[in-house]
């Protein structure tokens, strides 16, 4: 069994089923030019910009400038620092990759960009999760920083919107990087994507905490404010953000656990990025965000953002017994039943799971 056989092989049945193998072969002699153009193009450009152990991480996670990846040899070069790889098709759920992240596993996209995308692509590619994500990995610091920051973002509360918002950035994204696709079809994608984002009620936790990653694992800056370095795989892995993120065009902030309510526009260039002072910062502002959310705030705050939410989700009662299902409706009592707690009866619907440590004891439909 190969190394990247086995990294799938150790997944639960739930997230081994978006895996797919990596068929090195079917790659063209073009696709290892755009590989070898961008890899020459970016290395070259990142001399100076990026932070200094970016570079040497591509060489300690098995990259290698003139051809694309195998991504046996990077599991190779990553299971010395406790993290796998496996081959993904395109976009797949956030809490897919979140909980691949938790579990320190990088999920990496087999495609490649086509040559009309050389300098950027909305979609997914092994250019920016391999280039891009892997080579800060190497660093025990940052590699920390993305399983705790899987963590949090699994936990993270969806709400009904998120789903469809997800699909239409996705298909916008697939529709972009096609060169073949006439403009009515990207104007019906965008319209779709419109039409999602327009139907949000509101900024839900999962939302918030994509927002963070964004700002931080894929578009972040590090170091003095008047003269960051990059780090965000977004920017290490396109040549055209490499080149403008640094630009005076691009408004500087300071890095704090506001930029999880900045919104973003994955099909465009980023007009401001936040600068983090040190590694060190990203648990810092990454902790002050999660004390807002819901599973660790609990009592009448998590009942009433899984009720808003209209999603399926995960409770955990004080006696450790843990029920799962959509939260229709909360009922408060006259008086606290405990700091924060005044919900005296919250209904749910099936099918109802309950457990307890993880383990099923029965299910029911109402």
């Amino acid at each position: 069994m190969s190394p990247t056989e086995r990294a799938i092989e150790s997944l639960p049945p739930h997230l081994r089923r978006f895996a797919v193998a990596q068929d090195y072969a079917a790659y063209t002699p073009r696709d290892h030019a755009v590989w070898r153009h961008i890899l020459r193009r970016l290395t070259a450009l990142l001399e100076g910009k990026a932070h200094p152990r970016y570079l040497a991480g591509l060489a300690a996670t098995g990259i290698e400038v003139e051809r694309i990846p195998s991504l046996d040899e990077m599991n190779g070069r990553l299971a010395r620092v406790g993290w796998s790889a496996v081959s993904v098709r395109g976009f797949i759920p956030p809490a897919v990759f979140t909980e691949l992240q938790c579990r320190r596993v990088l999920a990496i996209a087999a495609d490649i960009r086509t040559h009309e995308h050389i300098e950027y692509t909305p979609a997914p590619d092994i250019v920016h999760e391999s280039a891009g994500h892997a080579p800060f990995i190497a660093d025990p610091t940052y590699a920390e920083y993305l399983q705790r920051c899987g963590e949090v973002g699994f936990k993270a509360i969806a709400s009904a919107e998120d789903q469809a918002v997800f699909e239409a950035i996705r298909n916008l994204s697939v529709v972009k990087e096609d060169p073949s696709a006439p403009a009515a079809e990207v104007k019906l994608a965008e319209e779709r994507l419109a039409a999602a984002s327009a139907s949000v009620r509101y900024a839900s936790e999962s939302t918030r905490a994509s927002r963070l990653y964004w700002w931080t694992a894929e578009y972040g800056l590090v170091g003095e404010l008047s003269a960051p370095r990059i780090y965000g795989a977004g920017l290490l892995s396109s040549i055209g953000e490499a080149r403008h993120c640094l630009s005076p065009e691009v408004v500087k902030l300071p890095l704090t656990a506001g930029c999880a309510d900045q919104v973003y526009d994955i099909t465009r260039m980023q007009p401001q990025l936040f600068v983090a002072r040190d590694f060190d910062q990203l648990f810092e502002v990454l902790e002050a965000f999660a004390a807002t959310l819901s599973w660790r705030r609990g009592g009448d705050h998590g009942l009433e953002t899984a009720l808003r939410a209209c999603t399926v989700n995960h409770l955990v009662l004080s006696g450790g017994r843990e029920l799962t299902g959509r939260v229709v409706e909360r009922l408060t009592g006259p008086r606290d039943l405990a700091p924060g707690l005044s919900t005296m009866l919250a209904r749910l619907e099936g099918p109802v799971l309950v457990s307890r440590g993880g383990t099923l004891f029965y299910a029911w439909r109402t």
